[in-house]
């Protein structure tokens, strides 16, 4: 009797529990419909669940009643939930699909048109120590973004030039703040550098075409500088160099820090050793102070402060063609200052904040002989925006901005001055879409309006990029571009309007460990290009007739892995750009962009010497320049250029960097165009002059010393 009592209590149970179990089922597929094997499919606060099968489909038995939730979980996608009401039986679930999570190091970039020196990004094409260590740049940003591709060499300038630009068609920003006279100033055809040590930025994003909507009145590229955060420990940084030297104090704690920095440079005694060509009555020289602060504010805010003044100059006579003697004294003064303050915040709902507010002022004193000229201007620049990623599908940026520009040039001892005022408001927007981990599209607008001349205008633009392969990817750009005239330009008219440009990019990007390719075709068109009468230094009737092209490709390599203890990168660019523009009446080649340009950079640690040898050579196949002894516009060529540098950093202490360099090794006789008289002799031939380099070589040498309680430390480590 127990027996059976036993049995029948336990056929009993057996049926109540079996009729208590609910079996859920169903497939899983990815987005574009494929099966997807290996998803783990659970009961959310439960152990009831199981893993998808080859073919994507589940099915797994629970004792949970009522309305429950349904995870699906797989590495790569987003986690995914839905409510299912478990009520008995069976319960068929509706297909399901996984959409792919996408982060920034695993999705596709947009790579057309721009290139990162970061050692944060995927798409980096140079790290912030490169920019340093370049042998032919000398510590200049500007000289090392020279040997990168689309850019041309233009020794007698020394400011950057993109894919047929002028150097006036490069914006320049510091935390996304707008930078005006970022170069110093300095006489004709005498080399300038930009104001900045690059020992202040954490990263540097540079752009030759195509570039956001948050960045504007730029025709060519957009070079944007972000500074460092906080540092991150107390030192003192002593540098002496064969041009002079400078200290440089940091203060850091782990809520705020601060770098204050003091710099001199005199060329007087390198010149008194080197023999130049130029005629150097004094040799350049200057000053400059500079604060760069960092302080937390909250969680997730962080406030910054920089401020710089300079002041420095030259006095140098420059022969004329025809006339006998040295030439008029040119006596060159400049004093600049630069500041700017800006916060940012990341809110806890996904929102990004930035306020920033920056203020250039530039004011150069010029005497030619006995005349006395006067050029000022500042730029102020207010701006705020937001950032918020609504998913990691979907990415959003809007921000409104304000410049306030004046300018003025005079004659003083005549009592003669020009000037302008000009406020240019602006908003923009940008959105990210990614449709999947392999594509996305970018689409943006900025529009403007300037106050002086009374114009309204408004730029889209859009970049799209698709993965090819997991270490390739494809990416294009299109977009219009838009700039206010020069100052000196608007001054005498300011009724003129914007000059503007369409850019098309199509760029090939590929990076797998250590190596990277890139190969990029472009296609730029020119509108509205200010033309005049008379030459550049008095023109007349100034109006916005020019128009133009600039079209070509360039290719990028860099090897950091196939050769031990060795880095090296080969960039080549060819550039076909004609345009009519200034006073040239036809569409012709301008002298600033070289058809061909080569540059190869190699690096090589030799541990046992505790050195690293540097070698750059640029080469490119010369400069159209107009020869009045010849019919036509731009219808001669110099000789090609060719700069082979080398350099030597050698580490004796951890905390000591002893750096040379040697520009032009081979000695090579530059020529970037001439000079010719303004009325031919009696021969009827126009006089020329070779406009050529101050000296045949630059040596430099520089000795490096941080002072620390941490031993280790040296002036690398901030970068």
């Amino acid at each position: 009797m127990n027996l059976r009592l036993t049995l029948f209590c336990y056929l009993f149970l057996l049926q109540s529990l079996a009729f208590g179990q609910t079996i859920l089922s169903g497939r899983i597929l990815d987005e574009k419909g494929i099966p997807l094997p290996g998803v783990n499919v659970l009961l959310k606060g439960s152990y009831d669940g199981t893993t998808s099968d080859v073919e994507g489909s589940f099915e797994f038995e629970t004792g949970k009643e009522g309305m429950q939730i349904l995870i699906f979980r797989l590495m790569g996608f987003k986690t995914f939930e839905i409510p299912v009401a478990i009520e008995g039986g069976r319960i068929q679930i509706a297909d399901q699909q996984l959409r792919e999570a996408i982060t920034e190091m695993s999705g596709v970039t947009i790579s057309a048109g721009a290139m990162e020196a970061s050692d944060e990004k995927k798409s980096v094409v140079l790290r912030p120590l490169d920019i340093v260590t370049t042998p032919s740049a000398v510590g200049d940003i500007v000289g090392a973004l020279q040997t990168l591709p689309g850019t041309s060499a233009v020794g007698n300038d020394g400011r950057l030039f993109v894919r047929g630009g002028d150097a006036s068609e490069v914006g320049i920003y510091i935390d996304g703040l707008r930078v005006a006279n970022a170069y110093g100033t300095t006489a004709g055809n005498v080399p300038t550098r930009t104001r900045f040590n690059p020992n202040l930025f954490k990263g540097t994003f540079f752009s030759t075409g195509g570039y956001s909507a948050e960045y504007g009145q730029a025709l060519s590229s957009a070079l944007a500088l972000n500074t460092k955060d906080l540092s991150i420990r107390d030192q003192g940084d002593l540098s002496l160099m064969s041009v002079g030297g400078g200290y440089s104090h940091t203060l850091a704690s782990e809520e705020q820090s601060i770098t204050l920095t003091g710099n001199y440079f005199d060329l007087s005694p390198y010149q008194g050793l080197v023999k130049q060509d130029f005629d150097f009555e004094r040799a350049p020289f200057g000053w400059d102070l500079e604060v760069a602060a960092q302080k937390k504010l909250g969680k997730d805010g962080l406030l910054k402060v920089l401020g710089r003044t300079e002041s420095g100059g030259m006095k140098i006579r420059q022969p004329e063609p025809g006339q006998e003697g040295a030439g008029p004294l040119i006596d060159l003064r400049n004093q600049y200052s630069y500041a700017q303050g800006n916060w940012s915040k990341i809110s806890p709902k996904g929102w990004t904040w930035f306020l920033g507010a920056s203020i250039s002022a530039n004011s150069d004193e010029i005497a030619f002989d006995s005349i006395q000229t006067t050029r000022d201007n500042q730029l102020a620049h207010l701006k705020a925006s937001t950032i918020r990623d609504f998913s990691d599908r979907v990415s959003m940026k809007l921000g409104v901005e304000h410049f306030f520009n004046t300018y003025a040039e005079g004659l003083p001892l005549q009592n003669l001055e020009r000037s302008y005022q000009d406020g240019q408001s602006f908003i923009y927007t940008e959105w990210d879409w990614y449709l999947s981990k392999k594509l996305v599209i970018r689409g943006g607008l900025r529009g403007g309006l300037s106050s002086l001349s009374e114009e309204k205008w408004l730029d889209p633009r859009v970049s799209f990029a698709y993965q090819l392969s997991e270490n390739g990817q494809v990416s294009l750009a299109a977009g219009k571009f838009s700039q206010a005239p020069l100052e000196n330009y608007r001054v005498l008219n300011n009724d003129l309007k914007n000059t503007q440009a369409d850019h098309l990019i199509l760029n090939y990007f590929w990076n797998k460990d250590g190596i990277t390719f890139r190969a990029e075709a472009f296609h730029k068109e020119y509108d509205e290009l200010i033309r005049f009468e008379g030459v550049p230094m008095a023109p007349v009737n100034l109006r916005n007739e020019g128009s133009g092209f600039a079209r070509g490709f360039d290719l990028f390599f860099r090897d950091r892995q196939t050769l031990k203890n060795t880095d090296y990168w080969v960039t080549y660019s060819f550039v076909d750009s004609k345009r009519s523009f200034e006073q040239f009446t036809t569409q012709v080649q301008p002298g600033f962009a070289p058809k061909h340009n080569l540059s190869v950079v190699v690096k090589h640690f030799v541990t046992g010497l505790k050195s690293q040898l540097g070698a750059s050579l640029a080469v490119n196949d010369g400069y159209a320049y107009t020869n009045p002894n010849l019919p036509g516009e731009m219808n001669s060529k110099t000789p090609g250029f060719q700069n082979l540098s080398l350099s030597w950093s050698y580490l004796p202490r951890p905390n000591l960097i002893i750096h040379g360099a040697i520009t032009n090794v081979l000695g090579r006789e530059n020529i970037f165009g001439y000079d010719f008289s303004t009325t031919p002799n009696a021969q009827g031939v126009y006089e020329s002059r070779a406009i050529g380099q101050p000296a045949p070589r630059f040596l430099f040498l520089g000795i490096f010393l941080t002072l620390s309680k941490d031993k280790n430390a040296n002036q690398l480590n901030n970068l």
